[in-house]
């Protein structure tokens, strides 16, 4: 039977087991221990949860030094045998991209994890890639879409960030984690940018090559990727939805970095984003991975607003994530750069306007499982007064759990 939210243990035990896993599993990629954890059987279900979350599974797999419980380990390698899988799938779906796009006459760059995958800095399978994000410019928008429609890919839906293709055969998550059934999309965008969490920094301009001819192209350069890689994990953080997947990423990438691309970065001009919000994806990713002879961080702190510093400084993985069991009335309030910002942003919170409300219809539509727990079904109202009287349990957190559990459950 699937587990439900009155199966499951009281707010705080939940809190506490996903901030002991996660920061438990967090320090092992960096620094692996040689002896498991002490943990109860409930802590185990949530630590399944939390590297899937986290996108991390496969890494632990192949990085621990020590066993867990048959059950932890049967894990492990199932879901590196899946993801072997899926990554066959994923490399045969970029190479059609790049011959559609050959043909059509259109250049794109190959955003963040194909990036990384070109650099070759993860083993096969390692890195989650629930879907394949392309750069084309506004131009070249319409032939990109008939050449993504030419692999009989379906345009599903638009946001105000991208168009998302899929697959026609699109089923629901086959399998929490990595699986090859589940559905691998294309995310078509025109720009790139966040807004953290009001102000629009867009960085667009400068992340294609030089001189891009027809098919799927790199970033002009390492700077550049490192820079989009900064730029989601600062969103994520700011809506406590970052993933460790993403500070591993920094992590890889930026010993790559030579004087002249930090020079770059720490040059940036406001009409680009400017750098005040590098510091915080660089501090909490140097402080996982605590190889900092290469990174100005210094530099990158004296640019950032004197608040967000001082928060960054005091976050931990398991607040700026997933793991963060709380669903928070306004979620990194401390990124706005003046008092206005913040009454903006949570003025946009307490009323949103249509269009943010359609597009939190349709991404939870697109993903059904999130209808297990009854929070998406309240009204916008009703959801306020939750935030500011109680402690309402995130869905995606809990649906993730359940799932860790219900596996786990089928497996004794």
């Amino acid at each position: 039977m699937s587990a439900t939210l009155h199966d499951l243990p009281r707010f705080g035990v939940i809190a506490a087991a996903l901030q002991r896993t996660t920061e438990q599993l967090a320090h092992e990629l960096a620094n692996p221990g040689a002896s498991a954890p002490d943990w109860n059987p409930f802590e185990w279900d949530v630590a399944r949860a939390v590297s899937s979350m986290q996108g991390i599974t496969v890494l632990l797999a192949h990085r621990l030094r020590w066993r867990g419980p048959d059950g932890w380990q049967d894990f492990l390698e199932a879901q590196r045998r899946l993801a072997l899988q899926r990554d066959v799938r994923i490399a045969s779906l970029i190479e059609r991209l790049g011959a559609a796009l050959r043909s059509a006459g259109i250049g794109a760059v190959g955003l963040k994890g194909t990036a990384l995958r070109r650099l070759g800095l993860y083993r096969p399978g390692e890195r989650p890639m629930a879907d394949i994000d392309l750069l084309v410019r506004a131009e070249d928008s319409a032939r990109a879409t008939r050449a993504l429609l030419s692999l009989d890919y379906l345009d599903a839906y638009v946001t105000q960030r991208h168009r998302v293709f899929e697959p026609p055969d699109a089923r629901a998550t086959a399998s929490p984690g990595e699986h090859p059934d589940n559905p691998l999309k294309i995310e078509l965008h025109e720009t790139i940018g966040e807004c953290l969490p009001v102000r629009r920094v867009d960085i667009t301009d400068g992340l294609f090559p030089a001189e891009p001819g027809a098919g799927l192209h790199p970033y002009r350069d390492n700077a550049e990727l490192l820079r989009h890689l900064l730029l989601h994990a600062a969103s994520n953080m700011r809506a406590h939805a970052l993933r460790q997947v993403q500070l591993h990423d920094i992590a890889l990438l930026a010993p790559r970095l030579d004087a002249a691309s930090w020079d770059k970065l720490l040059s940036t001009p406001e009409v680009r984003g400017g750098r005040w919000w590098m510091y915080p994806p660089l501090e909490l990713a140097l402080r996982y991975y605590p190889d900092r002879d290469a990174v100005p961080l210094a530099d990158f702190a004296r640019a950032c607003p004197r608040v967000l510093r001082m928060a960054a400084r005091h976050e931990t993985l398991t607040r700026v994530s997933w793991s963060n069991l709380r669903i928070h009335a306004f979620p990194g309030i401390y990124w706005s750069r003046s008092p206005l910002d913040a009454m903006r942003y949570a003025r946009q919170r307490f009323i949103p306007d249509r269009t943010a409300i359609a597009e939190l219809d349709v991404k939870v539509a697109a993903q059904p499982a999130l209808y297990q727990v009854p929070w998406y079904a309240l009204g916008h109202g009703q959801r306020i007064l939750r935030w500011m009287i109680s402690r309402p349990p995130r869905v995606q957190t809990i649906v993730s759990l359940r799932g860790a559990i219900d596996e786990a459950g089928s497996r004794r």
